[in-house]
């Protein structure tokens, strides 16, 4: 082997050293208690997949970032990009018999070809939560409040969730009678912000000034209720105005929750995913230029698999956690090792033995594996450290 070789990782991935580590393990612990206590399963699904249920309901956005690959028998193989279709999959075949609503968590890793930076990678960590068959605001209150909780959980407390509804634009994009190519491309525009290719969009839309404006503004219209009742007045149509409702009615609840400060609607928010169908929300704190978390409600997809279900949940980045929080100075506590224990020449067995007994204690104990003097094994402690050094002798 060449001596100059050095050994690289593919772009995009990362090695989490000891005490990262650690502290991803002490948040994803957290995040899976808390989950258990809202009364959801943990659901681990395969890292591959068929490319063709992957295709389903995902639209071309998300395809065009999937690993891909063959098996043995040139079928098309894709690294999962998202647990949302892995689980409806699931649900639609495994556990379609079992009684509703189904409540799964998962806690995994996931791949998109992504341009790399902090906080996105081409292989992160997810922890979400899908709730499958429950219709309603109900349900779409329990995940924003759940997606709260678990923020508070990871240690964050300043933090602030986005509340949309897709139908809100499905309607006015229904009005517009644009073509499905244009609507599309005014879509993608508002899911990046980019108000200047927006307005460039609409400018060649052939559309009147007014419906051109009121486009325009969609990006623009965050806030509490009283946005909310300027949006209302904004539109006439039937289904934009149902869309303003149902935030409404799910607001109300977020504030039986207690969580409804945390809580603003933000109508620009659509997410990069084709198989949202109503409330949608990311999750975003101050020093970061990309969503903690996000989802939304989903009620074709399982159809699209078989089970015709309604669905809703959301999916949180472990790292982009650990970024926020580092960022706002708030330590993830490691626990450090609690004995260090030496021995001198032909005291192994009784080393081991008070190992043993640390260790039927829980106490997080390291043996030396060599005789040494004690004054190595206090450096050792003082370099390590370790709480406490028993040297047998």
């Amino acid at each position: 082997m060449n001596k100059n070789f050095v050994p690289q990782i593919p772009y995009g991935t990362r090695d989490l050293l000891p005490r990262e580590a650690k502290q991803k393990r002490i948040v994803e612990g957290a995040l899976a208690d808390l989950f258990s206590c809202w009364g959801y399963d943990e659901i681990v699904t395969p890292t591959f997949e068929y490319m063709e249920t992957l295709a389903v309901g995902t639209g071309s956005n998300i395809q065009q970032h999937v690993f891909k690959f063959f098996d043995k028998n040139n079928r098309i193989l894709a690294l999962k990009p998202d647990m949302t279709t892995p689980i409806a999959r699931v649900a639609a075949t495994r556990l379609k018999e079992m009684p509703l609503p189904l409540r799964l968590f998962y806690l995994t890793n996931v791949f998109r070809h992504e341009q790399a930076q902090a906080g996105r990678q081409c292989e992160f960590y997810q922890a979400g939560v899908e709730l499958l068959g429950a219709p309603g605001p109900a349900a779409d209150a329990e995940i924003v409040a759940l997606a709260v909780e678990a923020m508070l959980e990871a240690g964050l407390t300043n933090f602030q969730i986005g509340l949309g509804q897709v139908d809100f634009i499905n309607g006015l994009m229904a009005e517009s009678q644009l073509s499905p190519e244009r609507q599309q491309q005014i879509k993608s525009a508002m899911v990046t912000r980019d108000l200047v290719g927006l307005g460039e969009l609409l400018s060649q839309s052939g559309l009147k000034p007014a419906a051109q404006e009121l486009l325009q503004q969609i990006p623009l219209l965050h806030g509490r209720e009283d946005m909310l009742s300027r949006a209302y007045r904004l539109v006439s149509n039937d289904l934009s105005r149902a869309a303003l409702d149902n935030l409404a009615d799910i607001h109300k609840l977020l504030t039986g929750y207690g969580v409804d400060q945390y809580v603003n609607f933000d109508l620009g928010i659509i997410r990069d995913f084709d198989y949202y169908t109503g409330m949608v929300f990311e999750g975003y704190t101050p020093g970061l230029g990309f969503p903690l978390c996000g989802g939304g409600r989903y009620d074709t997809m399982l159809a699209s698999l078989g089970v015709a279900n309604p669905a809703t949940g959301f999916a949180m980045g472990i790292e982009r956690m650990l970024l926020a929080l580092e960022r706002q100075g708030i330590g993830v506590s490691v626990q450090g090792k609690d004995v260090y224990i030496a021995w001198t020449e032909g005291k192994l067995a009784q080393a081991i033995e008070a190992a043993n007994q640390c260790r039927r204690q829980r106490r997080r104990a390291e043996l030396a594996l060599a005789a040494e003097p004690r004054a190595v094994a206090e450096a050792v402690v003082r370099t390590r450290g370790y709480e406490e050094l028993i040297y047998i002798e």
